[in-house]
């Protein structure tokens, strides 16, 4: 009886946060201490659960990230790559896929909504297919999803070591990274192949702008009235200490460090270097996602002492075949995710798929990256942060036709996607 009311709250929790504005975090809290009062787990114990160490992750993450913002790096590493391309404008495209992964892979998950300012009136400008720029950004920045720096890749490498599990964080990196660009690759090909064919139709040259007030915080101005104008973002001392702090992070993340606090670390010396230059940074973090992860990841703890989980890896058992429950899970965690949140569907995944794995016939290895990659790679779709985004500052004359080309396409890959991972990640290695 408890198991059952267990998995039905659970998916209460994800009913409520997908169709009301409550944070997933909030519910999933309530549920974890009312079931886990109805299933003997203590306040007490229940408390004990709260993943203090993905606390400080994101929001050391995210705060350094908003350093970075505030003081203008971010605008710096824009600008600096923006005018590396003298007009292609298929090399516009590939450009700002490659700005959003090296945004996302610095530890920005804020890196679509930066770019899709700048990058969807330029679509218009050049005609180039709206919905192939919102979709090459997104598989962009997804892409790196999984580096060692950011929220996604420091939290499941975290989730994975504490079940004493083996995957190595250069593979998880570099199958989600591999198969956004062939997803990428397709959609150029098909959407794109007509930005070959004419070389000759380059964007215009970029003009120089001192930032307004001198050295404040620099931004970028998209294209307007048919002109591609991007202000000249000058190099400080400010911005290339906080270059070197991304570096050190990034470093010390591929070197086994704690990135949350390592994260912590820096983002804390910068704004004790410029404290009323950065006071605006406590703005970018993610207080959302930390209570949303902390809550599901509580919950998803008194499932696991209740024994909830086990039953379910029994229940994985009784389907005869440990590679079908595998392909199962990545489909629902690909459909769940594209409704919800990424990260607080992979909390809930990753705990779900240890009972699995402990049948045996499973590697631990591909079977993790491909739920990472299912969890993520579906923000392409219109109700993701990412896709809502793109549909807001798409250059379209109808928005719901637009809205249901975006549509379409999140389908397609929510079919693909499970059956891709399944069969590069999880067949090989089982």
């Amino acid at each position: 009886m408890v198991h059952a009311l267990s998995l039905l709250v659970l998916a209460a929790v994800f009913v409520v946060a997908t169709t009301t504005p409550v944070n997933m975090g909030i519910v999933a809290f309530l549920a974890a201490f009312l079931v886990g009062g109805l299933s003997g787990v203590g306040i007490e114990a229940v408390l004990g659960f709260f993943p203090g160490d993905v606390f400080v992750l994101v929001v050391g993450i995210t705060l350094l990230f908003g350093v970075a913002r505030v003081n203008g790096t971010i605008d710096l590493v824009v600008s600096a790559s923006l005018r590396l391309v003298r007009g292609r404008r298929w090399a516009v495209v590939w450009l700002m896929f490659a700005l959003a992964a090296v945004l996302m892979s610095l530890g920005s998950v804020l890196a679509v909504g930066m770019l899709a300012p700048i990058a969807m009136p330029v679509a218009e400008r050049y005609r180039i297919n709206p919905l192939l720029m919102g979709m090459m950004l997104s598989h962009g920045a997804l892409s790196a999803a999984f580096s060692p720096i950011t929220v996604y890749g420091a939290f499941t490498t975290g989730m994975v070591a504490r079940a004493g599990l083996d995957v190595s964080p250069l593979l998880l990196f570099a199958v989600p990274f591999a198969l956004n660009v062939a997803f990428a690759v397709v959609l150029f090909l098909v959407l794109g192949r007509d930005l070959l064919k004419r070389e000759d139709d380059r964007v215009g040259p970029v003009e120089e702008a001192e930032p307004a007030g001198g050295g404040g915080a620099a931004t970028l101005a998209p294209p307007v009235a048919g002109t591609a104008v991007l202000r000249a973002v000058p190099v400080t001392p400010r911005r290339v200490l906080t270059l070197t702090g991304m570096a050190a992070l990034l470093v010390s993340g591929l070197l086994g460090a704690d990135v949350g606090v390592t994260a912590f670390v820096v983002g804390s010396a910068l704004l004790l270097v410029s404290p009323n230059r950065h006071q605006d940074s406590m703005k970018d973090v993610a207080w959302s996602a930390v209570l949303l992860v902390c809550g599901m990841l509580t919950y998803m703890a008194v499932l696991k002492e209740n024994g909830t989980l086990a039953l379910l890896g029994e229940g994985a058992a009784a389907l005869g075949s440990p590679l079908l429950a595998a392909l199962l899970l990545c489909l629902a965690v690909a459909v769940l995710s594209a409704f919800g949140s990424s990260i607080g569907t992979l909390g809930i995944a990753l705990p779900l798929a240890l009972p699995l794995l402990e049948l045996g016939g499973i590697g631990a290895a591909g079977f993790v990256v491909a739920l990472g990659f299912c969890s993520t790679v579906v923000d392409v779709s219109p109700f993701s942060t990412n896709g809502i985004i793109v549909l807001a500052q798409a250059r379209v004359d109808d928005k719901q036709r637009f809205q249901r080309r975006m549509l379409a396409y999140g389908g397609l890959v929510v079919l693909v996607a499970p059956v891709l991972a399944w069969s590069v990640a999880v067949l090989p290695t089982s």
